[in-house]
């Protein structure tokens, strides 16, 4: 079985880079962060749980808070990527596993909308 890039899955979502295809709910988004996503990531600067804290994460450089152990996987993708924007969140929340094979996160946003009002939230973590 051929293995879709990170692009690949990108446009197998049926998103398109820039534009509104990223215009999300932010409040939605954080309805479902908190349902799903809060139990192994923090919202809050410097406080980690299984997973590393999101605040700030959209154009923050990957695998950059300090305190947290990353995969080997995500620290060789941060130079393939350099930072967590739109695209690469949306390629990496439909499946983590598939997309960076060997990293810790298992759970998946598969629905693209979902993954818009997730990542719109995200936008307001500053």
């Amino acid at each position: 079985m051929k293995r879709l890039t990170v692009t690949g899955i990108a446009l197998a979502t049926g998103l398109a880079f820039g534009g509104s295809a990223w215009a999300g709910d932010a409040a939605v988004g954080k309805a479902i962060f908190d349902k799903t996503c809060a139990n192994c990531h923090s919202t809050e600067a410097g406080v980690n749980k299984v997973g590393p804290t999101l605040f700030d994460i959209v154009d923050r450089p990957i695998a950059s808070v300090q305190g947290y152990e990353y995969s080997k996987k995500m620290r060789a993708v941060r130079k393939q990527w350099k930072v967590w924007n739109s695209q690469h969140l949306d390629a990496y929340l439909t499946n983590p596993r598939q997309v960076l094979h060997g990293v810790k996160m298992f759970f998946a946003v598969p629905d693209a909308k979902d993954r818009a009002d997730v990542i719109a939230y995200l936008n307001t973590l500053k």
